[in-house]
């Protein structure tokens, strides 16, 4: 199938106030307590993850090549999702009539927070990320314009435009500019209409939408967890709002509504749903979460990676110069126009926006966490257990993988190093050197997961 596509501007929002302080500020906002901010699964605001290998660019290397993998930046909760609150929280409002201690806020409080758009606070994460970006590359970024491909969701179309608001507005600002800034700067909307080509955003692989165990594994493992954890919280809950009746699925509701709230705020406020629930309560729900990604779209789930071959294969194109070989989720018409998919001639910045399932799944099919062995469903694994991966760690809001190429004096061959989140991913299978890096022809080598099309074929039947 061939999909729609269309280009757009970068500076379609660029009328929108932003608030401040930037979301990242660590004095500020949900950064003043990152004890539990950090560990909200996906829902969690993009943060510097702590990493054993330096991120910044070694010693007698220059950057040659940077391509950016993101998330889109903190939103309202799904359609679904936000009635599912709504429902809740009129629940507790109909049969509370005492609101005592750390409940007293609802009394008082309204639920209003929208659907599927972004908040204020993440489009400023956004615009953090494209001054990031422009920064950290700041020797390629200052002579060259970024390309930019987004997958259609509203969301993830304006979290591209900002991002290059914040390139923009850096590079705006850089006196050692002498090159002219085309700004605006087109962007490639990738179609998520059903049965539309699309790297970006998943849903070809047709066993793995509509058929067990591929559709169902994630919410098993989930559920198994739940039963472990959730039922004395829920019982906690009730005992303390008498007449509430919540189930243990609006014990997650209510869970969920803290980093909800939160990003709802322009400043990233710590919302007063989260001091309902201990420290140790969060880290199960991180690992809840995280178990939803592992074995939705991660290894955990036999076509997980296989959904993210298709973007590999265009990475494995841009970083060699050469045409996309691949036969899964890749649109061919647009994937060998110059105009679309630009390889060579200069290219060096690619910027690709999409969303946290696709991610995870792009990321399982790189091998970057081909170490984390299948997370246990009974108990939970810290990030040390489980080699790295967690949902927090990899795919919270406004999230941004680097892939670098860069060359080095003494090497021949370019290198390739990949950063997730600030975290140096060690590469694997491909003789990596003490920074994690390997050589471009050694990594590409292993990427023959990928270049064989993943399971795909196991995708029709």
């Amino acid at each position: 199938m061939h999909l729609r596509w269309a280009v757009t501007y970068g500076s379609l929002l660029s009328g929108l106030t932003l608030a401040a302080p930037a979301p990242e500020d660590p004095t500020k906002g949900y950064q003043t307590q990152p004890e539990i901010s950090h560990i909200w699964g996906q829902y969690s605001p993009v943060f510097s993850v702590p990493s054993t290998i330096s991120a910044d660019v070694p010693d007698h290397c220059r950057i040659t090549f940077a391509q950016l993998l993101s998330r889109h930046g903190a939103r309202d909760p799904t359609a679904s999702k936000t009635a599912s609150y709504s429902k809740t929280i009129a629940q507790i409002k109909k049969s509370v009539t005492s609101f005592p201690g750390k409940y007293s806020f609802l009394k008082d409080f309204v639920y209003n927070l929208g659907a599927d758009q972004l908040t204020a606070f993440g489009e400023q994460e956004m615009v953090n990320s494209g001054s990031k970006y422009y920064t950290r590359y700041q020797g390629l970024t200052k002579h060259f314009d970024p390309f930019i491909r987004a997958s259609s969701e509203d969301r993830v179309v304006v979290s591209a435009q900002k991002f290059a608001q914040g390139y923009h507005t850096a590079k705006k600002s850089d006196p050692t500019v002498t090159d002219k800034d085309n700004y605006p700067y087109p962007i490639v909307i990738l179609s998520e209409a059903e049965g539309q080509n699309n790297t970006l955003s998943h849903g070809l692989c047709t066993n793995f939408e509509t058929k067990a165990p591929y559709n169902a594994v994630a919410s098993s493992a989930q559920q198994t967890f739940s039963n472990a954890f959730v039922p004395a919280i829920t019982a906690r809950l009730n005992a303390g709002l008498a007449g509430a009746n919540l189930t243990d699925t609006q014990t997650i509701y209510i869970m969920d509504l803290c980093p909800f709230e939160t990003v709802a705020s322009p400043t990233g406020e710590i919302s007063a749903f989260c001091a309902l629930f201990g420290e140790d309560e969060w880290r199960s729900y991180d690992y809840y979460q995280s178990l939803g990604k592992y074995y939705g779209y991660g290894a955990g789930n036999p076509l997980g990676p296989t959904n993210g071959v298709g973007f590999v294969n265009e990475l494995i194109a841009r970083m060699t110069n050469k045409p996309v070989d691949d036969h899964t989720s890749v649109n061919q018409t647009l994937d060998t126009s110059h105009k679309t998919f630009p390889i060579g001639g200069g290219k060096v910045l690619y910027t690709d926006f999409s969303h946290d399932n696709d991610m995870t799944a792009i990321f399982f099919a790189m091998g970057l966490y081909a170490s984390t062995t299948p997370l246990s469903n009974t108990s939970v694994q810290d990030t040390g257990v489980t080699k790295g991966y967690s949902a927090a760690w990899t795919v919270p809001f406004a999230a941004r993988a680097y892939i670098e190429k860069m060359s080095c004096s003494g090497v021949d061959e370019e290198l390739v190093r990949v950063l997730v989140n600030d975290r140096v991913i060690p590469l694997r299978n491909c003789g990596a050197d003490s920074l994690g890096r390997c050589t471009l022809s050694k990594w590409v080598d292993s990427q023959s997961f990928s270049k064989k099309g993943g399971l795909w074929d196991q995708c029709f039947s």
